[in-house]
């Protein structure tokens, strides 16, 4: 077999993939190389799996029944190529057999023979100073938590081991929620604390109204709204209790709300949100305050669930003795940080006490082992999928482990490479600072300029149109002249009110409008005497005609466009009767003589009419209205 270890940073970019193989078994000692960088292209870096063993051990921590590895995930493993060794009965207590592993594509072997010939040694709990000397140089991945482990982290170092410490994921990777067993232990601790409490208690979680009497539902107190705390909130929720959350992050208010928590506040401003998403330590003030709240509510609930801890450190102290003697008898108390000091100050690791006045105090720190199947297949999915993204998740090559410290879950997570201490991991740059912007200057508005270009305006208006006057030969002229201002006026004022919805039968319509042109090829044909001008203005008048006709159909669809099928009935046809009986009155008097001035006034209700037209189309509920309006200026007119 083959074994590998990895190579410095610096010289990645220039070794060569390494192998070396074993003679004997004296060579356990020999170095592994994981990283590597190639000579060629070509090559893939790092190491094929089919040249890898990975081994789990049994855990062999008080009370600890989990196991680093399923039958399920060994097959992931095996399926690409690692070679898989599983110590005999690793999986027992877990309720997967030997012979199940087996058929995963596993090899079943002694304790010894695992720390030996494995070349990782996936594990759940951090190993102890035995197991860390059976694994001497070879590669670790398992809880490890550098900051309580000091000495472990160190002897690693001294045996020029390679570890990664699942405990150190940055939980602010979307993609490392995969790998982040610290979240998927916790939701199950969470869940059994409140199965646990649900065992001591007395009463019913779920309030119950009976002919025997009213049952009132109980009060949960969850102190720490982490991955633990919600699963706790959930779960008592759903078994019917009233429950009241605290935490010092403010941001996890929405949450506890979500799940029809009750978030209760300290009476003093301080947040408590850490680095990574976890808590940081808080004040002398902000923790006085705290008290006087968390003692009051001691009083009212039935049970405390406490998930406060802060990496690295003791776990800080939320519920003491005084608050625990003010809860009633019979309550009951979870500690969820009793391995790391407690929360409780009455809280025994390990054990369940009761204090004086009949509250029940649970120590427990095997709360996820008490589910042991179900917190294997969690964290050995986990762990797997961690060890199958090494390589593959920037190299892009399938099937081949690679230490990529570009990658930020392996760097988060490496601890120890080949005796150098990794941990913790380099901050990630901070994001470039903004360019201050430039003080903006107040804008000096001079309120007096648009008055003063106003009054220009209006003097150049009414000097343009008294000079026309001056410059008119004859009455005639000046009559024209008035006309044509007030109509480009009018026609102004009247296109700008059309509403921007309704620019398309806008155009339409004035389209229609100007096939009044049709007129004047009219007049020409009855008193042209030349053959070809004749025709000239038969020809404009049916392209007129054509321009008039369109344009009021095209009109008519867009319109029809805006029509919507719960809309009341129209009868716009109705207005073809004044229309018709207009046309018939003018025609009735042109053709009589003895009303001259008819055909002027016939020709302001004609432009009115078109004027009309177009002012409709101001708002979509005069449209139609304005499109008739303008269908009857038209017709008029070109009578």
């Amino acid at each position: 077999m083959i074994r590998l270890t990895s190579i410095s940073p610096g010289r990645v970019l220039s070794d060569g993939l390494r192998c070396r193989q074993r003679l004997s078994s004296s060579s356990a000692g020999l170095q592994r190389y994981f990283s590597a960088a190639t000579k060629d292209d070509e090559t893939p870096k790092g190491i094929p799996y089919s040249k890898l063993t990975v081994g789990v051990p049994k855990e062999h921590f008080p009370l600890e029944k989990r196991v680093a590895a399923t039958p399920e995930s060994v097959s992931k493993l095996v399926k690409p190529g690692f070679n898989v060794l599983i110590e005999k009965g690793a999986g027992s207590l877990s309720h997967f057999s030997d012979a199940e592993y087996a058929s995963a594509g596993a090899k079943i072997v002694e304790a010894d023979e695992v720390w030996k010939n494995s070349d990782i040694v996936m594990k759940l709990r951090p190993p102890t100073t035995e197991e860390a000397s059976k694994l001497e140089d070879r590669t670790l991945i398992s809880f490890i938590y550098p900051a309580q482990n000091k000495e472990l982290v160190q002897q690693l170092q001294d045996q020029k081991a390679t570890a990664f410490a699942m405990d150190c994921i940055p939980r602010t990777l979307s993609r490392g929620q995969t790998y982040d067993a610290l979240s998927s232990q916790a939701n199950i601790t969470g869940y059994r604390a409140v199965i646990e409490a649900s065992n001591e208690f007395g009463r019913f979680f779920a309030g119950q109204m009976t002919a025997a009497g009213k049952v009132p539902p109980a009060k949960v107190l969850v102190v720490g709204t982490g991955v633990a705390g919600l699963a706790a909130i959930q779960t008592a929720k759903n078994m019917g209790a009233i429950v009241r959350a605290f935490d010092v992050r403010p941001v996890t208010k929405e949450q506890v709300e979500a799940m029809g928590g009750q978030f209760l506040e300290v009476d003093y401003k301080e947040d408590g949100s850490g680095a990574g998403g976890y808590a940081k330590e808080m004040s002398k003030e902000w923790h006085a305050a705290a008290a006087k709240m968390l003692s009051k509510q001691c009083e009212e609930v039935d049970i405390v669930i406490t998930t406060a801890a802060i990496p690295g450190r003791k776990a800080p102290l939320m519920i003491t003795k005084d608050m625990v003697a003010k809860m009633k008898a019979g309550s009951v108390t979870v500690d969820l940080a009793a391995e790391t000091g407690g929360n409780v100050e009455t809280t025994v690791k390990d054990e369940k006490i009761i204090t004086d006045n009949g509250v029940t105090c649970l120590g427990y720190t095997d709360l996820a082992s008490r589910l042991p199947t179900t917190s294997s297949s969690l964290y050995s999915n986990n762990i797997s999928k961690f060890l199958l993204s090494m390589g593959p998740q920037t190299t892009k090559v399938k099937d081949y482990l690679y230490i990529d410290h570009e990658d930020d879950a392996v760097r988060g997570m490496l601890t120890v490479e080949k005796g150098k201490l990794m941990w913790p991991a380099p901050l990630p740059p901070p994001p470039a600072k903004k360019e201050e912007a430039k003080a903006i200057e107040p804008e000096v508005i001079d309120y007096r300029l648009p008055y003063v270009q106003g009054s220009k305006q209006a003097g150049y208006l009414a000097a343009g149109v008294l000079g026309a006057g001056v410059i008119s030969p004859d009455p005639a002229f000046s009559a024209m002249f008035t006309t044509f201002a007030l109509s480009n006026i009018i026609g102004v004022q009247v296109v700008l009110g059309v509403t921007h919805a309704l620019h398309s039968p806008l155009m339409a319509v004035t389209n229609a409008i100007s096939g009044t042109t049709a007129l004047g090829g009219m007049h020409l044909m009855a008193h042209s005497n030349s053959a070809s001008v004749t025709a000239l203005a038969a020809l404009a008048t049916t392209l007129s005609t054509v321009n008039i006709v369109g344009g009021f159909i095209v009109t008519k669809k867009m319109l029809d466009m805006f029509k919507r099928p719960t809309d009341p009935p129209e009868y716009y046809h109705l207005y073809g009767i004044p229309a018709a009986g207009s046309m018939a009155f003018y025609t009735a008097g042109s053709m009589s003589g003895h009303v001259p001035e008819i055909d002027s006034a016939a020709a302001t209700l004609a432009g009115l009419l078109c004027i009309g037209g177009i002012g409709g189309l101001s708002s979509q509920s005069t449209a139609r209205l304005g499109a008739v309006s303008g269908q009857a200026g038209v017709a008029l007119g070109v009578a």
